[in-house]
């Protein structure tokens, strides 16, 4: 099964692409997605649109998992978020229709580190346990991504993937699950 990974934002996006196979994770690619260069933000929306919308055609995932709306102080950079979110599901669910998954930022540190409030150094050291250590990931957005993506992986079959809640599986009781499967 082929995962495509959506840490979503307004201005950037992180993706990050795996291959799950008999309980083995493999890297097959992972990105950052700017829309700096429009200004205008009605614009930009449709920019991010047609980006998911490419991204989905290039990798043609089985399934695609995006981080649901976290906490920020700022209205408007909710609003903006929360928009920008919006219109990349809308490009996902034109391809991937009841593909689309969200999990919670603290689920997603949860199920790949063990521990819900897991830091960014955490996370990226989880990933080159369960990625390899061959491969270089640039930026905390795609890494980020990646995680969304093995979340997914870890936890579709096991728990209700359209969960949004941080009480999931861990990274090792997701893997004994697998091991029973």
């Amino acid at each position: 099964m082929i995962i495509l990974g959506i840490d979503p934002g307004s201005r950037k996006a992180g993706y990050g692409v795996i291959k799950i196979e008999r309980r083995k994770f493999e890297y097959i690619d992972s990105g950052i997605m700017t829309y700096d260069g429009v200004s205008n933000f009605i614009d930009r929306l449709g920019l991010i649109y047609d980006s998911c919308f490419e991204l989905a055609k290039k990798f043609e995932p089985d399934e695609i998992a995006i981080e649901s709306l976290i906490y920020v102080k700022s209205i408007p950079s909710l609003a903006k978020l929360a928009q920008a979110r919006g219109a990349m599901i809308a490009a996902f669910m034109a391809t991937h229709q009841r593909k689309v998954f969200e999990y919670s930022p603290n689920l997603i540190k949860s199920s790949v580190t063990g521990h819900g409030h897991a830091k960014k150094e955490e996370i990226e050291k989880s990933l080159s346990m369960i990625l390899g250590k061959g491969i270089v990931i640039k930026r905390h957005d795609e890494s980020d991504a990646l995680a969304i993506a093995i979340c997914h992986g870890l936890l579709e079959g096991s728990t209700p993937a359209k969960k949004v809640g941080t009480k999931g599986s861990s990274l090792k009781q997701a893997f004994k699950h697998l091991e029973n499967s």
